[in-house]
């Protein structure tokens, strides 16, 4: 016989989070009967929704500010690293502001609470939050990205980035928890699950197993990240579930140690040997380095005996996480760096000069002058280039297939994946960064076959069967830096128009005018890819 035990799974040992009050309206003390309840007018909650997703879209935590010129400290940093790092923090700058986000995928809206038990709302909290996350994206310059199911093959956009993702749970006391995310695309879609057995749990297969997983991660999610490994789980929804929130630093003052209860526990050795491994890759900030992550947390969970979950997730460089809470005193939120300026050097970063590409020219000049350089060559582009991501590649798909030609726009111009976020006013362009360029990895030989996509802009990795095309065809792959959406919707976008699809939102086609557009030659005619060599 043994006694009963039961703790918290996930003891935070405490909250270092530096908070500021928004408002000590909405809460008062109450009693029923001979206990104190903390009453919460639900118009409390949509504030606090509100104003976390405002300050999470345009600010950043002033750690990870630090972490991006600590790059730019380090004599071990490449020129690639510090290329990326600066423009991450001059965009970070003009986030700042309050008009043009970080990133123009603003991302699915996700709370995770918990509500003490001496907590009354006396309404369904979901729908307050998501009142709250509403007003947000109808009020600013965000995006509408949730696509909502009509019947089983027809969608359409939401067209207020709602449903929101909102999970509530029940805890002991009389305050009321939150963590706020905005989640874009290309770090969610780079969330694994692994289904292992106990074979996986000894230093030698760990160490096999990690380096090999890392590379699944790829740069299209915008490194350097803020990487999370979770091994174990009560469940693989467990085991995921504890990957968002760590890379959020969420457990970040979790136990060191594990126990007969299964508390769960950070591993501080596995956590530096990973972050080795991740500097060990050489695939850096986007382009080859050294910071391929900021950090690494490693995360133990107790396990089912026959099944050993492991997870692998990351928070991007648009680390869009924010804690909240309510308490008797008021409605907290957690204080973002208003000020991301003071991380920017004096002088940029010294590079090499990079070669300027004219795109009005015809394609076949500007074939032939990519043609010229290798590989990892620096670009500055200037003039025309067509915006089309997802949707607009199936429509112009089903075009071909239906015996219809390739529309002329994409013969003539480069191709630039992308969607943006809504247009300041007084402005030419909203946040307008690159979308992850492996999901549209699929037409790129057919629509190369009929003179389409030969350059294409984007970012991240892609499969090899785009390397193949390109070198099939004669096109090339141009790199853009994954993140700063905002400086390139402020200094390098001058004028934008939809030329195609228009009822598709973001996802229209736009035809839009560029200057000094940075890039990088990673896939080119003759077979090469950066990203194999590395």
């Amino acid at each position: 016989m043994i006694d009963f035990i039961y703790q918290d799974p996930y003891p935070i040992l405490k909250d270092d989070t530096q908070y500021r009050k928004i408002t000590s309206d909405f809460v008062k003390v109450e009693k029923f009967g001979e206990r104190e309840v903390l009453t919460v007018d639900p118009k409390g909650l949509e504030l606090l929704a509100e104003e976390a997703l405002t300050d999470v879209s345009f600010m950043l935590r002033t750690s990870h500010l630090q972490k991006l010129r600590k790059i730019l400290d380090d004599p071990e940093a490449t020129d690639n690293d510090r290329f990326v790092a600066y423009n991450l923090l001059q965009n970070a700058s003009v986030a700042a502001e309050g008009q043009l986000p970080s990133c123009q995928d603003t991302g699915t809206a996700i709370v995770m609470a918990k509500k003490g038990e001496s907590i009354f709302t006396g309404v369904d909290d979901a729908e307050w939050l998501s009142r709250g996350i509403f007003n947000t994206y109808q009020k600013r310059n965000l995006r509408y990205s949730q696509i909502v199911p009509i019947s089983m093959f027809e969608e359409k956009n939401s067209g207020s980035n709602l449903p929101a993702q909102i999970d509530i749970y029940a805890k002991k006391g009389d305050s009321y928890e939150f963590l706020f995310m905005a989640k874009g695309g290309g770090s969610a879609n780079k969330t694994y699950l692994y289904q292992q057995t106990k074979s996986l749990l000894n230093e030698k297969s760990m160490d096999a197993f990690v380096r090999a997983k890392i590379k699944d991660l790829g740069t299209s999610a915008c490194p350097p990240y803020h990487l999370a490994l979770v091994i174990g789980g009560t469940s693989a929804e467990a085991n995921l579930s504890a990957v968002k929130k760590a890379s959020a630093g969420y457990y970040d003052n979790l136990p060191t140690t594990g126990n007969m209860a299964g508390q769960a526990f950070r591993d501080h050795e596995w956590e530096q040997r990973v972050q080795q491994i991740c500097q060990e890759s050489a695939i850096g900030a986007q382009f080859g380095g050294k910071y391929f992550t900021h950090d690494v947390r490693v995360i133990r969970l107790p396990r089912h005996a026959a099944s050993c979950p492991v997870g692998l997730g990351v928070s991007c460089s648009a680390d869009r996480n924010i804690k909240g809470k309510i308490t008797k005193d008021g409605i907290y939120l957690e204080q973002l760096e208003v000020n991301p300026k003071q991380f920017l050097p004096e002088t940029a970063p010294h590079l090499e000069a990079p070669v300027e590409i004219d795109l009005n020219m015809p394609m076949k000049d500007m074939l032939a002058k990519l043609s010229q350089y290798p590989i990892k060559t620096r670009l500055k582009l200037n003039g025309t280039v067509i915006v089309a991501r997802d949707i607009a590649h199936a429509k112009i798909m089903e075009m071909l297939e239906a015996g219809q030609p390739m529309p002329e726009y994409f013969k003539n111009h480069p191709v630039y994946y992308a969607g943006p976020a809504k247009t300041p006013d007084g402005m030419a362009s909203g946040s307008f960064g690159p979308t992850t360029a492996g999901r549209m990895d699929v037409y790129v030989d057919e629509f190369q076959k009929h003179g389409g996509s030969m350059i294409m802009l984007a970012k991240g990795n892609r499969t090899k069967q785009v390397t193949d095309a390109c070198n099939k065809y004669g096109g090339f792959y141009l790199g853009s830096i994954g993140g700063p959406a905002a400086i390139l919707a402020q200094d390098n976008i001058l004028k934008v128009e939809i030329v195609d699809f228009e009822e598709l939102g973001m996802e229209a086609v736009r035809k839009i005018t560029v200057k000094d557009f940075p890039a990088f030659i990673i896939t080119d005619d003759k077979g090469n890819d950066f990203f194999e060599n590395l």
